[in-house]
């Protein structure tokens, strides 16, 4: 680790490099685009954009909620495609059963500010 740790420290930008900043530079997608790339715009009948993010917020769960950024923005593309802050919390509860409840608080935790987030902005 701490030889991975030297390396990165050799490219300048890495020193100044955060997670965090990184995560703000990659928007969220517009509900239009996802209905296209996600929904059943080419899949007549098929599963809409906020079913299939709802479900990936399930196996993002059940992975053991061990990607933050994955989890956050995710969240914020269901919210853009008409889920309910309600949905995405029964979705994350649901997989208590499955994924046991470390996981499932975990991934409430990672969540909780991006549905803050939306309630602030309503």
């Amino acid at each position: 680790m701490a030889q991975v740790q030297e390396m990165a420290k050799s490219f300048p930008a890495m020193e100044a490099f955060s997670p965090k900043g990184f995560e703000k530079l990659v928007g969220t997608m517009p509900k239009d685009m996802m209905d296209v790339m996600f929904g059943n715009t080419f899949n007549e009948g098929g599963l809409d954009a906020g079913t299939r993010l709802l479900l990936t917020l399930a196996g993002l769960t059940m992975q053991g909620a061990q990607n933050d950024f994955a989890l956050r923005q995710t969240a914020r593309h269901a919210l853009e495609a008409g889920v309910t802050s309600q949905q995405i919390i029964e979705t994350i509860g649901q997989m208590s059963v499955f994924a046991g409840l470390p996981a499932m608080t975990r991934a409430m935790e990672i969540v909780k500010p991006v549905l803050e987030e939306k309630e602030g902005d309503a």
